[in-house]
């Protein structure tokens, strides 16, 4: 654990401050506060900004890191599917517990749904889904399993932590979550990338194992011991 701690000290240590920071925001501000803050606030490039930030949580990020792993280590890409699929069933089972109203329906029923200026273009959503904010605890479960793989890159690790920031970030701007929403999803996040982390650690395979190579070494792998064959049949 103190190992771990320290090579991820950046991230973490950017996580650690967020919810110092954010434990003192909830008790402070109104639920739809976070909200009125951005409606007050809007301009055309944070509209296209936060409106592309929020996919960068989404299925093609998944699929983005999965290739890039393949190419550094195959056990590693494995695990990106993973967190997706944990990340899909915790936020259902969370969403559908706690069933709390989106904001739409929320400010709806307080009669202040007029005093918003929404983001054009974005289809706002509403039922009982708003806590914890999926999007984030993606982001979150996501950004912080690289950070860890990639543990000891610390620039890497601010970067990685910022583009989950920004996600959660672009879920309240877009009138999708408030904050609380946002907060927590973070909490959830990070603590699927935190236990999936660990138990990849426990599942000990030898360095010559295919798993820990990546389809490169694979590939020369295979064209060497093609090549021996084909040596060998040629001077038998």
């Amino acid at each position: 654990m103190k190992k771990f701690l320290q090579t991820n000290s950046f991230f973490l240590g950017c996580f650690l401050f967020f919810i110092i920071l954010g434990a003192v925001l909830l008790f402070q501000i109104e639920k739809p506060d976070s909200i009125l803050f951005f409606s007050e606030r809007r301009t055309p490039f944070f509209d296209a900004f936060f409106s592309y930030a929020t996919k960068m949580g989404e299925e093609l990020t998944y699929v983005i890191f999965l290739i890039l792993f393949l190419f550094i280590k195959i056990r590693h890409s494995i695990l990106i599917p993973v967190v997706g699929f944990l990340v899909t069933g915790i936020s259902y089972v969370t969403k559908t517990f706690f069933a709390h109203n989106r904001p739409l329906v929320f400010l709806e029923n307080m009669g202040i749904d007029k005093q918003i200026n929404y983001v054009e273009g974005i289809e706002l959503y509403v039922g009982p889904t708003s806590f914890p904010s999926g999007h984030t605890m993606s982001a979150f479960a996501l950004y912080g399993l690289v950070a860890f793989l990639i543990s000891g890159k610390k620039i890497g690790g601010v970067f990685l932590f910022v583009m989950a920031l920004l996600i959660g970030v672009s879920r309240i701007y877009l009138v999708q979550h408030f904050f609380q929403d946002v907060y927590f999803g973070a909490i959830f996040g990070v603590g699927i990338a935190t236990v999936l982390y660990f138990v990849q650690k426990q599942i000990k395979l030898d360095d010559t194992h295919w798993l820990n190579h990546s389809i490169l070494d694979l590939k020369k792998k295979n064209l060497k011991n093609q090549n021996q064959k084909l040596n060998q049949n040629q001077n038998p």
